[in-house]
């Protein structure tokens, strides 16, 4: 490419004149090479992607039913800025039937969102200036920080640590940083932990949030993906969450919609409407024939929890089976991800040195992937959200897994 002018125009927040020569490789890209290099190394050998973070069932067939015919009529083809009534209406009744949470006005307190991604990339656009912090927990999702960092404000990172059961330490914030802090951002369940919060430590939050006033976004992606007798949990059914935050839901985990797009923030009302104001000048809305799509998906929640059955039996299986060759792990209550120490190294003499080496090393030799965390510790990110056709194939991978990981003598 020749290096004209263009060059040196491009915004500081993606590299200035920088930008497209930076030699440092992204965590995913490296997986995507490391994949592509195994599956060509050896070809005779099936890749078992243990990496991808999205549902591998499509949306249920009355759904796909939905859109076809919704999509046909005239009325749906236009805009729907900041939302059709129906989709708002609807969750509303999923937040009160599923979740407990009552009182929520449909109008000025839920909005949709073209999936949590951009609603988490938009509030700091309503909410961040120069030097304001947004407080986030690490490992985890981070474009709300990407956003902030990008409107020149700062991100303050809470690791998520075993021996606090990967909940942030919010009493670690000195009283300057708290000061200067507008949003919090929470995830529960939470990627990649599979950790659930409990009551207790949401309504710390919400004391937190209160005294120190800070807007709460917590990200609820996973919530309804719960097993073995966890309930789902809501941040805004805790007493007060509701004038301090806001609660993010996506279809996109809970109905295998991921390419669909769609989501929807609810809960204070101020938040709501700054959000609404700022995408409103990003966005058009989403297609009508989606959200009337989704409309029957959140009147069915029986989708989702028969969803949640087939996570919570591939976790069984996959825990078995690494427990056995000497990982120390233990099935998580909620979502697709299994978080798990990696090893020292090997009895041959192979040294592990952190996640990332792990990681590339199960890529390159066994051709499993896996997604490395060495935000707090080195972990690596199992999801059982793997393609199989059935049951007697989910058995067949979980095995091939155990088989493929036997051979090597790891040292814990």
């Amino acid at each position: 490419m020749v290096n004209n002018f263009i060059q040196q125009l491009f915004a500081q927040r993606i590299g200035g004149n920088l930008f497209g020569k930076d030699t440092v490789l992204y965590k995913f890209e490296k997986i995507k090479r490391a994949k592509r290099a195994a599956i060509a190394k050896n070809p005779g050998m099936a890749l078992i992607d243990l990496g991808v973070g999205e549902p591998d069932w499509m949306a249920e067939p009355e759904v796909v039913e939905i859109l076809y015919n919704q999509a046909k009529q005239k009325e749906n083809r236009g805009y729907t800025d900041n939302g059709i009534q129906d989709f708002k209406d609807a969750a509303v009744s999923y937040m009160e039937s599923v979740y407990q949470v009552t009182g929520l006005d449909p109008i000025t307190e839920v909005n949709h969102g073209i999936g949590s991604k951009p609603i988490l990339a938009l509030l700091p656009l309503a909410f961040i200036n120069p030097g304001d912090i947004t407080i986030m927990t690490v490992p985890g999702y981070p474009v709300m920080g990407t956003m902030t960092k990008a409107l020149y404000g700062e991100v303050l990172n809470l690791p998520l640590l075993e021996e606090n059961a990967f909940l942030p330490d919010l009493d670690s914030l000195t009283a300057e940083q708290r000061r200067k802090a507008k949003l919090l951002y929470i995830n529960y369940p939470n990627n990649p932990t599979g950790v659930t919060a409990t009551k207790e430590f949401y309504e710390k939050v919400v004391k937190f949030a209160r005294e120190n006033e800070i807007i709460v976004v917590a990200d609820a992606a996973y919530a309804s993906l719960t097993f073995d007798g966890e309930k789902p949990l809501s941040f805004l059914s805790v007493d007060g969450a509701k004038d301090v935050g806001v609660e993010i839901h996506s279809l996109s985990k809970a109905y295998n919609m991921t390419g669909w797009r769609l989501a929807f923030i609810c809960g204070n009302e101020l938040v709501v409407k700054g959000f609404a104001a700022v995408k409103d000048n990003n966005d058009s809305g989403q297609f009508a024939a989606i959200q009337k799509a989704g409309v029957y998906c959140l009147q069915h929640p029986e989708i989702t929890e028969k969803t949640a059955l087939k996570y919570s039996r591939r976790h069984d299986m996959l825990v078995a089976a690494l427990s056995s060759i000497g990982f120390s792990v233990r099935k998580p209550k909620a979502s697709f991800y299994l978080y798990v120490r990696i090893p020292q190294g090997t009895r041959a003499g192979r040294v592990f040195n952190s996640a990332e080496d792990f990681s590339e090393y199960l890529i390159t030799e066994k051709l499993i992937s896996t997604v490395p965390w060495d935000d707090a510790g080195s972990y690596i990110r199992f999801s059982v959200t793997f393609e199989a056709k059935d049951l007697e194939d989910e058995r067949r991978i979980i095995t091939e897994i155990k088989q493929r990981l036997s051979d090597v003598d790891f040292v814990f």
